[in-house]
Order: structure tokens, then sequence, then C-alpha cells
């Protein structure tokens, strides 16, 4: 993550999608190891196994695909930055094998192009723009109202392009493998707008959308790494530690983290109160640990006075969910960062220049609020008690681990890593959008109702396939 912008930067410009055979195989070769050692060279405790189920389903359709009966979209669950990366070993190592296995031809390559968020080039650089254009990838503005660059961009590929098109519904990662965020509903649209573009150009290929869930577990249970990144976090909070000598593993770990939270939301709501002038009401703290369901409750209404503190900035309306206001808190801030209104940044006067960098680094400052809300739009109340696994534990306590690196620093460093883990894929059962779009021909009402229905689909599939 790089350090905070503290001037004015030029437009984000589209990047194109230019995929490159070579670079996809180079990609491949070294995917064991990206996945092994994704963000610290040093530190092996990245993905060690991934697995897959009814993977003979995504081998046959694309086989159809190839045969230029189908055309495919890939509607894949994202609760952490590793799915792309288990999406190419599927594609690139499994679907092949499974094929093999099942005596399936696929003559053509198996891979598909895909949607990525524009702002990952902001904060990681410009090289994997390079590298996503080479590898099929098509950059979305996701605050955008319409994007219609990507959005045409990815309405030929899907309609006319060479491979099928993977995207995620949920828009973002939200941290929770057992958590599915609410779809957007581009996939769903997109699938429409492709039965639609094969129709006007008299083509009979079926459009396909099929789930994939992804779910992430750790090979052994690594709490003795939760314990320490408690201590640690405890520690960079200020709190005393607390010796805890009643009840079960699980249970001691669940009262620290409460302990935790009760003490980070307090300081956080006295500093909105004091220095935002937030209507925030004070809560008498307490040991009690079934206080999660208060907890919850102060920190969404702890959310929402954050993210009204940068809509007042930048005089955003507060609608809809946490993940939509972000969305338009983030294009809000790019706007002020990424001056499409000035063709040429080096040409204004240093006066002019200097006001430009001034509204940049305040722009900057003030997403600030929003990232910190992103990391928590997913967190429920029972998260944890329903499932009190070490996985739950650990993506909770990372949370927290965000948050507080957000604060401290200006520059994010890599999340400590607790493990080896595993990724299990699940394909799902395909939906014929083709099939859908027959009753609603010629009708808008119908039509948005059915865009609406896919999503709900979706949704409910994703959610069967978590263990």
């Amino acid at each position: 993550m790089p350090r905070s912008i503290q001037s004015t930067q030029p437009p984000l410009k589209f990047i194109p999608q230019r995929l490159n055979p070579l670079v996809l195989q180079i990609v491949r070769w070294l995917l064991p190891i990206a996945l092994r050692f994704r963000t610290r060279p040093w530190l092996p405790a990245g993905i060690v196994k991934i697995e897959a189920k009814n993977v003979e389903v995504l081998a046959e359709l694309y086989q159809q695909f190839q045969a230029g009966k189908i055309r495919l979209l890939l509607a894949f669950r994202h609760p952490e930055v590793e799915d792309p990366l288990c999406m190419l070993y599927l594609l690139s190592r499994i679907v092949p094998k499974v094929a093999r296995q099942k005596g399936i031809t696929l003559p053509s390559l198996v891979h598909s192009y895909f949607l990525y968020d524009r702002g990952m080039t902001v904060w990681a650089g410009k090289w994997l723009g390079w590298l996503f254009s080479r590898l099929g990838g098509v950059p979305v503005r996701r605050g955008r109202r319409l994007d219609r660059q990507a959005i045409q961009n990815a309405r030929e590929l899907f309609a006319n392009g060479e491979l099928p098109i993977a995207v995620a519904p949920e828009g973002g990662t939200n941290g929770h493998s057992g958590i599915v965020s609410p779809l957007e509903p581009g996939v769903a649209q997109m699938g429409f707008w492709c039965v639609e573009d094969l129709q006007k150009a008299n083509r009979t290929e079926i459009v396909i959308v099929v789930p994939i869930a992804i779910q992430y577990s750790y090979v052994e249970p690594p709490w003795s790494k939760l314990d320490w990144l408690l201590s640690k976090l405890e520690a960079d909070s200020g709190l005393k530690v607390l010796e805890i000598h009643s009840g079960n593993r699980e249970d001691i770990y669940y009262q620290r983290l409460c302990r935790l939270a009760e003490y980070l939301i307090s300081e956080m709501e006295e500093f909105y109160r004091r220095f935002y002038h937030q209507d925030i009401p004070k809560t008498i703290s307490t040991d009690d640990p079934n206080t999660n369901q208060v907890l919850i409750a102060r920190l969404h209404h702890l959310l929402d006075k954050a993210l009204q503190v940068t809509e007042e900035y930048f005089e955003v309306q507060g609608q809809g969910n946490f993940i939509d206001r972000c969305r338009r808190l983030e294009e809000a801030g790019w706007s002020y960062i990424y001056r499409e209104d000035l063709p040429d940044i080096n040409a204004l006067s240093p006066f002019k220049r200097g006001l430009a960098d001034w509204i940049a680094e305040e722009a900057d400052l003030r997403m600030r609020h929003m990232r910190i809300v992103e990391s928590f739009v997913a967190v429920t109340a029972t998260y944890i008690q329903e499932k009190p696994t070490a996985e739950r534990f650990t993506e909770t306590a990372l949370l927290v681990f965000d948050m507080l690196s957000r604060i401290q620093d200006t520059t994010l460093p890599g999340r400590p890593r607790l493990g080896l883990r595993q990724a299990q894929i699940t394909v799902g059962e395909p939906i014929s959008v083709t099939e859908r779009s027959r009753n609603c021909q010629g009708d808008r009402l119908a039509a948005k109702q059915a865009v609406s229905d896919l999503t709900k689909d979706l949704q409910i599939a994703l959610e069967k396939m978590i263990i």
C-alpha cells in the first residue's frame, strides 16, 4: 500500500484488455509459488492445497462454449484477495485434469477474461494494470453509476470473446469465507444484455451463468498464532493484558475479542464525538460476554457516522447499504484526486497546482474514514458464535488488524500470515439466462424483475455452497 496521496494526479485512464498467451503461460508456471508466497517472499504461509467439487460441470460447460453452443459467465465468490489466484489454478490445472479423466475434449485454451477493480492499480502500482491487461482483465470503476467504457468492453467480450468471462458479483472482498455479501446486479444484467446482443445478431448460443464458491481453512488451526495476534492488537490498542483463567479456549478468545472490540468502539465513538461533532450517545462499558448484539449495534451506528463525515465533505447522499455508500465515496474522492477536469496538471501555475495538491491530499485523508468502514461491512453479531472455528476467529482479528494499521500508519503493512491454508472451490449448477429472458421480452418491468430474481438466486446458490 503506497503512502497517502499528497498531490493531485492525472486522470485514471482505461486500461484495455490485451490478452498475451506468453504472459499467461509464465504466470501459470509461477502460480504455485505465488499462492504459497503471495505477500512475503520469505514467509511460507500461503495456500498450499486447492481442492474442487463438481468440476466436471465446468469442464462440460467449457466444452459447450468451445463448440459454439453457449456463452458462459463464471460468477465467483470473492472473500479474499487470493481468490483470483485460486480461480486461475482452477482453470489452468484442475479443469483440464478433470476433463482428461472424464474424457471431455477441450481443444482450446481453458481460461477466462475477468473484471477487476480499477482501484487495485492505485494501491498496488501501474505494473498490476499491465499484468491484468495481459491476462485478459477489464478494469471497472466500482463507484461510477455507469462506467460506460468498462461495460462496453465487458459486454463485447461476453458476447463475442474467444473465452468465457469471470466476474465477482459481490464487487469486492469482505474478509469472511462464511458470509456472502449482498450481490450487485451487474452479473445478472450482463447476462440479459448478452441474450439481447445474441438475438440482435441472430445467433443461437444459450447464455449460462455458473456460480462458483471459494472457501478457505487452515491446514492446522493456528491457535497459538491467534493468541500472538490478539496480544499484539491489545498492546497496540493500549489495553492491559487481561488474565482469563476460566473457560475453554474458544470462550477465552471470544472474551478477548469482545473486550478488544468494546474498547476500540468506545475510543472511536469518542473520537468522532469530540473531533467531528457527531451525535453518538455515551455507553457504559461492561464485562458481560453476552453483549455482542449491543456491540454490533454500536459498531453499525459508528460506521454510519464515519461515512457521514466523508459524505458531508464530498456532498454525497448517504443512500443504500454500507457497501453502496463506500463505492460512491470512493468515486467522489477519486474525482478530487485524479482530476479529469485538468488535462495537463504540469501546465498549471504553481499557485493553482498548490490548490489542486491541497484538495487531493485532503480528499485522500477523508477517504480513510471510508476505508475503515469497508473492513467491517460484513461483521455480524453471530458469526463466531455460530461456528467458533479458528478460521472465523482469525478472520475477525485480522479485520481489527487492518483497522489499527490504517490508523497507525499511512502505509498499510501486509497482514501477518498465521499458518498454511487450503482452499475449497465448489462449482454450482448452471443457470440459463436465455430461458429466463423468454418471459420478459419487450417488458421493461418484467426485465427489471428478472435481473432482481437472477441476482437473488445467485445469492442463494453461493450461500448454499458454503460449508
